[in-house]
């Protein structure tokens, strides 16, 4: 799933962060539930539908798409990759939250080498 498509129907869709928790403290796309990537616990989403249309994101989407491979075999029908995720997602001026809920430009970019993926200039970054 794009950008674009995310951002035209955001509050149609589950949003998970599989991040890290402190990258996701730090900050996440508004509406994101953090599920975590080597922390990942299926039984935590017994609440979300088999049918609800799922999206998952991480820094570039490497961690996302293995999510989303695991919520399919979970039997998830409708799970879709963020593509290039939350770094896209900030590249393209799209707003980020801090766990306060406060709207922030600060980004956990996981280490120094893949800050290098986030051109946003007002973006500020940390690992």
């Amino acid at each position: 799933m794009t950008v674009a498509d995310l951002k035209k129907d955001l509050d149609e869709f589950v949003l998970l962060d599989t991040r890290s928790i402190e990258e996701y403290e730090v900050s996440h796309i508004r509406g994101a539930r953090f599920v975590g990537y080597k922390s990942f616990d299926a039984e935590t989403l017994g609440d979300i539908a088999k049918d609800k249309t799922i999206v998952v994101y991480c820094s570039i989407g490497y961690r996302s798409e293995k999510i989303g491979e695991k919520l399919q075999r979970l039997g998830y029908m409708n799970v879709f990759n963020l593509y290039g995720s939350i770094f896209e997602w900030v590249n393209d001026d799209n707003p980020i939250f801090d766990i306060h809920g406060n709207e922030t430009q600060l980004l956990h970019t996981y280490n120094r080498a893949w800050s290098k993926w986030v051109v946003n200039e007002a973006v500020q970054k940390t690992w």
